[in-house]
């Protein structure tokens, strides 16, 4: 803003001025809840194993059936906010998420643990599209915009790295319950803050909310990444086979009802041009590095190196910081480089941080897990943030719940599938370990099922053979994440190759909105 503007404006347009920078400081805060609910557990995961005792397969969908609800109801819960207003589905949204929050952290069982997520997930998914979607409509000018974005991106991608600092925080000293009991009071004030200083937004000509869509998209998103969970961990078995036709049947209809009604939940030609299409791959794909990378070296660093909760979430302290430094910055960098050069360089930066840890062992020093940390939250910061910046900026501003919701489908389905793929892979190789010929019956089945349950079972063993089991189970799992790390980079690098065609020409808008 140039200082003649400034002179002119009056008291009521600064005071409103002020007043749009307070109402994004209340929509990150929602942000960053959920966000860190999508990796503090993996901390907590040692604890939680030990307390509950689930198997290797129940403990991945504590983890990641929190992603997959969201990823499944984003869509139609954006749509939601647009017709009855993104400010009440936001506080609604955020009342649920604080007392299922209470829920989840008095869980007595593995199924009621999973339960629980799935209805974190539910309340979470009222909160993600609602916070993009006024930023997009508090915002009218595409440079403040950008910034706007850039924060609630830096918060976004530091809020998934952040969350094993705050569990190993809370683990030094409580029980794996309190880290999700921290969400009670900043619920309370986001609740409070939010009915005074957030505005109302909503599509006037939205039409109604098509309950058979909702359906669709929530069963075959969950089926579909179901189906990869289950083959990257058991083979495609028939049952595999059967979730993924469900999910890709219930997707296809899903395109084909939203193409034949007057109001659909989502536009579906916005996917026509390709730089909203690079921009959503970008999305996903940037969020898959950052959270798999996040939920298994939480696991590393504490069960194969030996550190506390709190050491290991310090140790995974670079990849915040990283994405808060660009997160800052990109909107600017996109105008002055291009949206392409950013968006690529930050996916190429994940894949070499993740190419960097092909070569990782039980003995490695903190400066190559450090270094490849930082790169992805480096790269992250970039990508994220600029991704979403042109997927909201390619509507107008009363479909800004359902673009919104698409690039925030496209980060919860990204988490979920990193967590689910990468974690699979790493539990597939993990699982052919062998163990000491002496240790067999259940000892040996729950050392298979995961690390946690190995370190668990040895307990009950005499200390050479106990220190003989868990060192080869540590081979095992570094071999798994050697794998998987190569697999993830492959991935990413193979995706900036494709955003350097895709975002040709794309650029952020510069005019501001009337």
């Amino acid at each position: 803003m140039s200082p003649t503007e400034q002179l002119s404006r009056g008291p009521g347009e600064a005071a409103k001025s002020r007043g749009r920078w307070l109402a994004l400081s209340v929509l990150v805060l929602a942000v960053l809840l959920v966000a860190v609910d999508a990796t503090v557990l993996g901390l907590a995961t040692p604890a939680l194993s030990e307390d509950l005792k689930p198997s290797g397969t129940q403990l991945l969908w504590i983890g990641d059936i929190y992603s997959f609800v969201i990823a499944g109801l984003l869509v139609s819960m954006g749509s939601l906010g647009d017709r009855i207003g993104r400010k009440k589905l936001l506080l609604v949204g955020a009342t649920a998420f604080g007392a299922v929050s209470v829920l989840n952290a008095y869980a007595t069982s593995p199924g009621m643990m999973i339960a629980a997520r799935a209805l974190l997930g539910v309340a979470g998914a009222t909160l993600m599209p609602s916070t993009l979607a006024l930023i997009r409509n508090i915002f009218h000018d595409p440079r403040e915009r950008s910034l706007a974005i850039g924060i609630w991106g830096a918060t976004a991608s530091a809020g998934a790295a952040v969350g094993p600092v705050v569990g190993g925080a809370l683990l030094q000293h409580f029980w794996w319950g309190s880290v999700f009991l921290i969400n009670l009071p900043v619920m309370v004030a986001l609740v409070l803050v939010g009915i005074k200083l957030l505005p109302e937004s909503k599509n006037p000509v939205a039409g109604p909310w098509d309950l058979v869509s909702v359906a669709l998209s929530l069963v075959g998103v969950i089926a579909v990444v179901y189906a990869v969970k289950e083959a990257a961990t058991h083979g495609a078995t028939w049952g595999v086979w059967a979730a993924a036709v469900l999910g890709a049947g219930c997707l296809y209809a899903f395109v084909r009802r939203q193409f034949s009604l007057d109001s659909p939940l989502l536009d579906m030609r916005l996917f026509k041009h390709r730089g909203f299409s690079g921009a959503v791959l970008a999305d996903l794909l940037t969020v898959f590095g950052l959270s798999g990378l996040v939920f298994f070296l939480s696991q590393f660093l504490q069960l194969v190196q030996g550190r506390d909760p709190l050491e290991a979430g310090l140790a995974e302290l670079p990849a915040a910081i990283g994405a808060v430094a660009t997160g800052l910055v990109a909107g600017r960098f996109a105008r002055r480089y291009s949206v392409r050069s950013i968006v690529t360089g930050g996916l190429a930066a994940i894949g070499l941080a993740l190419a960097a840890l092909t070569v990782i062992h039980k003995e490695s020093g903190y400066p190559l897990l450090g270094a490849a940390l930082l790169f992805v939250g480096l790269g992250a910061g970039f990508s994220f943030t600029v991704t979403a910046d042109v997927i909201l900026s390619s509507v107008p501003k009363e479909q800004a719940g359902s673009a919104s919701a698409v690039s925030e489908t496209a980060y919860e389905l990204g988490a979920a599938l990193g967590i689910a793929l990468l974690g699979s892979i790493v539990t597939s190789v993990y699982q052919g370990f062998r163990a000491p010929a002496s240790v067999g019956g259940p000892v040996a089945d729950a050392a298979h099922e995961s690390l946690g349950g190995a370190v668990e079972a040895a307990r009950s063993l005499d200390p050479h053979t106990a220190g003989q089991m868990v060192g080869t189970a540590q081979e095992a799992f570094v071999d798994g994440l050697r794998v998987a790390s190569g697999v993830g980079a492959a991935v990413l690098l193979a995706t900036a190759a494709a955003a350097w065609f895709l975002l040709k020409g794309q650029e952020l808008q510069d005019g501001i909105e009337h």
